[in-house]
């Protein structure tokens, strides 16, 4: 079933002008090589440990594009076998203070000397960021839309500056993070963010968030998963033309021409390969069925241990007999998908070695590509192009035909992810059934019958379950993400299912809102099945513990509130301390005149020497106390309104 280029790339003859800073498997290329305040206790010299002299080597303006994993080479492995940072993710964004070279070079002179140590050496060669999150208490009068009002400040990053042999890809403008452990903008995530921005009036951060996100399909052909090397050989699903969506409510119909070469590209990135692909076969993000018809899947250029969850996934990979490429390709595709991890890509519903995420055509991959071909042949049509416009409109219609085929099962009356090697669909339910109301792609048959399966199969007292499989991972059972509930809501007003959508904003509210009581912070995400509200949002699950912030919650929480304001009203005289009046506001007759400011606090990642917590995992600490026109869009089919 694998087309002969697909077992090509895996060993670096596919897919490298894709990814052109590596040659085969991954290794270092000979070309686009650059030339070659921790805590006291950290810090101490092992007599054995030797610091490079202050390098003569010049540093290239062109960054070097390599994830850590390649170029630190073997002493990356060392480091995450060795577990020396609390999270593995912290080994990746430790920066180097010296060449890649030189710190290799001494390493492997000093390695086998008699007492040598590793978490001295990382502290003398490495520069480890330290991470700044919301502080775990409640700012005196804050209310929740205090909170989100004010944690913009918290979660924006000003234009980075290139720090040299860093993973980090330097952005232009400002821009905001998630929170908690994830200090760089992501691809989907930043949309959801957005829509509290909108909401808030941050137009001008908004837009440089999206600049940002542009940015980055200007120089690498495509938005990565992060603003990080090591997730530079995948995406996430692709939001770009739905942020247009957004901006466009405010800054009208210029935003398609203005953006039309990076919809272009990212558009091409989708489709690579897709137009010499041979029925049955794949290539990249192409999938070709026998019948021809083309749709997209999850993938990853690369085939080794993710540089966040190094030793996380050599574990992985060592508990299963499959060869562990194959296990590495469908944990860094799982990842591409935003859901890391669910049962949706697992062959048992249980097992992570069991992940089998590049034989599945997705609900999101294939709605999304179907939504940017549709605001590719609009943007066109702004232009001038009608060939154009006429080209990419009919690629649209049959993309919107092959998921309305191939993902919808009438007997389930639920779209579902479709094993393409298999030739049949996958059998858990999830809520990214409601995608296609949200991108208005379905057909109102189809729409009123996910309703149904969303009210009878999904809806908990807290909102909708992320699938209806318990399996220890995070996007699943019991857990709800604030995305799903965003989509299912905007998805259902779409096709007149508006109690069923008031319904589901009431529940995530109420459960979102009561955690934000308890706790003063919003979480990444909550367990929606709990008859009752814990104040560190259930129990998790996943790779990580609990993170807080949170972008996507705080953006469609103000964007429900704003939509439902009885029902907003309701949860929140329920929730008294969520709903005090500001020092602000008391001081100014009602009205808040300036943004409060919310607290924070800088963590080290890096273990201490000598301690005995260096083999503990990072800890959750306590919780204290207008878009386009639908004219335009009947235009090329069933085009969406994805405004906020």
């Amino acid at each position: 079933m694998e087309q002969t280029r697909e077992k090509d790339s895996a060993t670096g003859d596919g897919p490298a002008s894709a990814y052109p800073h590596l040659s085969s498997r991954g290794a270092p290329s000979s070309q686009n090589q650059p030339p070659s305040t921790q805590d006291d206790e950290v810090l101490l010299i092992h007599p054995t440990i030797i610091p490079a002299p202050q390098s003569t080597t010049h540093v290239d303006a062109q960054q070097d594009l390599r994830p850590p994993s390649i170029a630190l080479d073997g002493l990356f492995a060392a480091i995450g076998q060795a577990r020396i940072f609390t999270d593995a993710k912290a080994a990746a964004d430790a920066y180097p203070n010296h060449p890649p070279s030189e710190i290799l070079k001494a390493w492997r002179e000093q390695r086998d000397e008699p007492g040598f140590d590793l978490k001295t050496f990382v502290a003398t060669y490495f520069t480890t960021p330290e991470f700044t999150s919301a502080a775990y208490q409640r700012t005196p009068g804050e209310n929740v839309r205090d909170y989100i009002s004010g944690m913009w400040n918290v979660l924006t990053r000003e234009p980075d500056r290139q720090i040299p042999w860093s993973s980090q890809l330097p952005l232009p403008k400002k821009y905001v993070v998630p929170g908690g452990r994830f200090s760089e903008i992501y691809y989907w995530d930043s949309y959801f963010t957005m829509i509290g921005l909108y909401e808030d009036g941050r137009i001008d951060l908004m837009r440089s968030t999206l600049e940002d996100l542009a940015s980055l399909i200007d120089r690498y052909g495509h938005i990565p998963n992060g603003s990080r090397t090591y997730y530079l050989s995948r995406s996430q699903p692709a939001f770009f033309a739905i942020m247009l969506d957004l901006l466009a409510g405010h800054d009208g119909q210029v935003v398609y021409t203005r953006f039309l070469p990076e919809l272009q590209r990212e558009y091409d990135y989708w489709t690579d390969g897709a137009s010499t692909l041979e029925p049955g076969h794949a290539w990249r993000h192409a999938v070709r069925l026998p019948d021809g018809t083309l749709m997209v899947r999850p993938w990853d250029d690369l085939d080794t241990p993710r540089d966040e969850s190094y030793p996380e996934d050599i574990a992985t990979a060592a508990s299963t007999s499959r060869p562990s490429h194959e296990v590495w390709r469908d944990l860094r595709a799982g990842a591409e998908t935003g859901w890391d991890y669910s049962a949706r890509w697992l062959a048992d519903h249980h097992t992570l070695s069991t992940i089998h995420t590049t034989d599945l055509v997705t609900i999101e991959m294939n709605c999304t590509v179907a939504h940017l071909a549709q605001t590719l042949a609009h943007a066109y049509e702004l232009a001038g192009d009608q060939g154009k416009a006429t080209r990419y409109g009919a690629d649209a219609k049959a993309r919107v035909t092959a998921l309305r085929k191939y993902l919808w099962d009438p007997e389930r009356e639920a779209f579902y992810d479709y094993d393409w090697k298999q030739g049949k669909r996958t059998d858990v339910l999830s809520a990214a059934t409601a995608m296609p109301l949200f991108l208005h792609l379905a057909t109102d048959e189809q729409a009123h019958a996910v309703a149904h399966t969303l009210r009878t199969k999904l809806l908990k007292v807290g909102g909708l379950v992320a699938t209806d499989i318990t399996s220890g991972q995070q996007w699943d059972a019991p857990n709800g993400w604030a995305p799903l509930q965003w989509m299912a809501v905007k998805g259902l007003n779409q096709y007149g299912e508006e109690a069923l959508a008031e319904d589901i904003a009431r529940r995530w509210m109420a459960r979102v809102i009561g955690t934000y009581e308890k706790s003063g912070v919003l979480l990444e995400k909550y367990d929606v099945v709990a008859p009752e509200i814990s104040p560190t949002g259930g129990a998790g699950g996943g790779e990580y513990p609990m993170q807080v912030g949170f972008g996507w919650t705080n953006g469609t929480l103000l964007g429900l509130m704003n939509r439902y304001p009885r029902n907003a009203r309701q949860v929140l005289d329920r929730n008294p301390l969520s709903d005090q009046m500001s020092k602000a506001a008391e001081t100014s007759g009602g009205v808040a005149t300036e943004t409060p400011s919310i607290k924070t606090e800088a963590k080290p990642t890096l273990k201490k020497v000598g301690t005995p917590e260096e083999r503990a995992h990072a800890e959750m600490h306590p919780v204290a106390g207008v878009p386009p026109s639908h004219e335009a869009r009947e235009r090329l089919g069933d085009g969406p309104s994805s405004g906020p």
